[in-house]
C-alpha cells in the first residue's frame, strides 16, 4: 500500500513536471516569437524610416542614428540598469525573462539590418510598423517579460508618486516622440506618434484578446430574474452576493459574472428590460482561470 502511494506520489510529481516544462518551453517560444516580430517591426518598417517607438527603443533608434553604432548595442546596453532595477525590485523571473527578450531582439535587429525596407512610404510603415511591433510586445508581456525599462522605471516610480504607472509611461513617451522632432524631422515625430497609438491598441488586444473578458456587477430587486436570464440566454454562470446600502443600511443583493466583450450589449439589454433602474457596472479584466467561465450550451 504504501509503495503504491509512492509511486502515485511519483508520478504525480512527474506529470507536475512535464507540464511545468510544457509551460517553460510555451514561454521562452513565445518570447522568441514576440522579439522577433518587434525586431521585424523596427528594422523592416520604421527604422528605415526614420519612425520611432516610445520608450528605451526610441531612444536607442535615435542613438543609434546620431552615433552610426548599430541598434542591437543601445538595446541592450540602455535596458541593461533597468533590468538590474527589475531584478531587485519586481523579481528574478522577470528579469531573466526580460534579458532574455531583449538580446533576442536585438539580435534579431542586428540580423534583419541589412535587409531591404519593404515600404519607403511613412504611412504604411507606421501603420504596419506599429501593428507588428504592438503584437510582438504583447507575446512577451503575455509570457512574462518586457522589452522596454521605462515599464519598470514607471513601476517603481508609481509606488513612491501619485501618478499611475499609465502616466509615467506616456510622460517619458511623449518626451522622447518630441526628441524624434529634433532629430528626424516633425513630420517623422508625428508618424512616430502614429506608430506608437496603433502599436499601444495592439498591445491591449495581444494580451487580452479579441474576445475580451468583463466583470458585470448588477445591484436589483429583480436579481432573480436577471440572474436566470443571464444564466439562460448568455449561458453564463452568475454569483450572488450580499450587500448593503451604505445610506439606507437596506440588504442588497449584488449581481456577478463575467462575460465576453461581444456579449455586453446583449446583457446591458437583459438588465435594462427587466429593471432599468438596475444599477450596472463593468469592467475589463485580463485573465479568467477556474470557476465555471467555459460557455454553457444555450437551448
Amino acid at each position: 500500500m504504501a509503495n503504491s502511494q509512492a509511486q502515485a506520489q511519483a508520478h504525480a510529481h512527474a506529470q507536475h513536471q512535464k507540464i511545468t516544462r510544457l509551460k517553460f518551453a510555451r514561454r521562452i517560444f513565445f518570447m522568441i516569437i514576440g522579439a522577433a516580430l518587434v525586431s521585424i517591426g523596427l528594422e523592416i518598417f520604421l527604422v528605415p524610416n526614420h519612425i520611432i517607438d516610445g520608450g528605451i527603443v526610441g531612444i536607442s533608434i535615435i542613438a543609434s542614428h546620431l552615433s552610426g553604432f548599430p541598434l542591437g548595442i543601445f538595446l541592450v546596453l540602455l535596458n541593461l540598469p533597468f533590468v538590474l532595477l527589475g531584478y531587485k525590485q519586481i523579481g528574478k523571473t522577470f528579469a531573466i525573462s526580460t534579458t532574455f527578450s531583449v538580446i533576442i531582439m536585438s539580435i534579431g535587429t542586428s540580423l534583419l539590418h541589412p535587409v531591404k525596407a519593404i515600404t519607403m512610404d511613412p504611412l504604411l510603415a507606421a501603420v504596419f510598423g506599429g501593428i507588428i511591433l504592438g503584437i510582438g510586445v504583447g507575446l512577451v508581456i503575455r509570457s512574462g517579460g518586457s522589452l522596454d525599462g521605462t515599464e519598470i522605471v514607471a513601476i517603481l516610480f508609481s509606488k513612491k508618486t501619485a501618478f499611475s504607472v499609465g502616466e509615467i509611461v506616456m510622460f517619458f513617451n511623449l518626451f522622447i516622440l518630441a526628441s524624434a522632432g529634433f532629430v528626424f524631422g516633425w513630420d517623422r515625430a508625428m508618424y512616430s506618434l502614429i506608430a506608437y497609438f496603433i502599436a499601444y491598441k495592439m498591445i491591449d488586444i495581444t494580451i487580452e484578446g479579441l474576445d475580451q473578458s468583463k466583470s458585470v456587477w448588477i445591484i436589483s430587486d429583480e436579481y432573480v430574474k436577471i440572474g436566470d436570464s443571464i444564466t439562460n440566454r448568455l449561458g453564463r454562470g452568475v454569483t450572488y452576493l450580499n450587500g448593503e446600502g451604505a445610506f439606507t443600511g437596506d440588504d442588497k443583493k449584488v449581481i456577478f459574472s463575467v462575460i465576453t466583450r461581444l456579449e455586453e450589449a446583449k446583457l446591458k439589454s437583459i438588465v435594462d428590460d427587466l429593471d432599468p433602474k438596475a444599477f450596472l457596472a463593468i469592467g475589463n479584466i485580463h485573465d479568467v482561470k477556474g470557476g465555471r467561465f467555459k460557455k454553457k450550451d444555450i437551448h
